[in-house]
């Protein structure tokens, strides 16, 4: 009875079979437990960054919205005032080059008026009925003075070349005239003084050249 009860059951496949299956159940349990587990972090996870953004006070993004909002005003703000500081300067600067070119000559011009003003002298003078010769011609010698002491003060100098060889940069030669007392090529008469101012030449002394005679 006993062996045909062992012939019925197997017992050796049978335990082997039922090992396997709990094998592959066992399996199957943990994948899913370790899927379950990573999907929980992942929404974990998820949830705390959703928490920390709506976490952000309203009020604190107000703020930054409006500090923000200055700076830049303030950047704007001086970009504008930098613009309108170089407008004034180059304006000023453009004026003042203006009134230099206007008044460049305004210290001349009333060192000048003395001068004007002994020449009205003299002629009032000269118009008189007694008038005395001497002293007009006085008063004109004192009058070219004054205006030679002007035009020296501001850099005017006079070209009066008699007697020194002839120099085409500063003279120019009216007429030649034969002459054995000089050397050839010498200024023997001035027509016309010339000017230098500060060096430069303004006109040249206009005059007569000997040659060989």
């Amino acid at each position: 009875m006993t062996k045909e009860y062992e012939e019925q059951q197997p017992g050796a496949p049978g335990q082997t079979q039922g090992s396997e299956s709990v094998s592959l159940s066992y399996d199957v349990d943990v994948h899913i437990d370790a899927d379950l587990n990573d999907a929980t972090e992942d929404s974990d996870a998820f949830d705390d960054t959703e928490a920390s953004t709506s976490a952000q006070d309203p009020a604190e993004l107000s703020m930054l919205l409006e500090d923000a909002r200055a700076k830049a005003d303030e950047a704007h703000n001086q970009a504008l005032r930098l613009r309108a500081e170089m407008e004034n300067m180059s304006r000023r600067q453009a004026k003042e080059l203006e009134n230099a070119h206007k008044f460049a000559l305004e210290g001349f011009v009333k060192e000048l008026l003395q001068v004007r003003d002994s020449l009205e002298l003299g002629q009032a003078a000269a118009a008189a009925p007694d008038a005395d010769v001497s002293k007009l011609r006085e008063g004109t010698e004192l009058t070219l003075k004054l205006l030679r002491d002007v035009m020296t003060k501001f850099g005017v100098e006079r070209i009066d070349p008699e007697g020194e060889p002839f120099n085409p940069e500063y003279h120019q030669a009216m007429s030649m005239q034969p002459r054995s007392d000089v050397p050839p090529n010498t200024v023997v008469n001035v027509v016309q003084s010339g000017y230098l101012l500060n060096g430069r030449l303004v006109r040249p002394a206009l005059v007569m050249v000997s040659q060989a005679a």
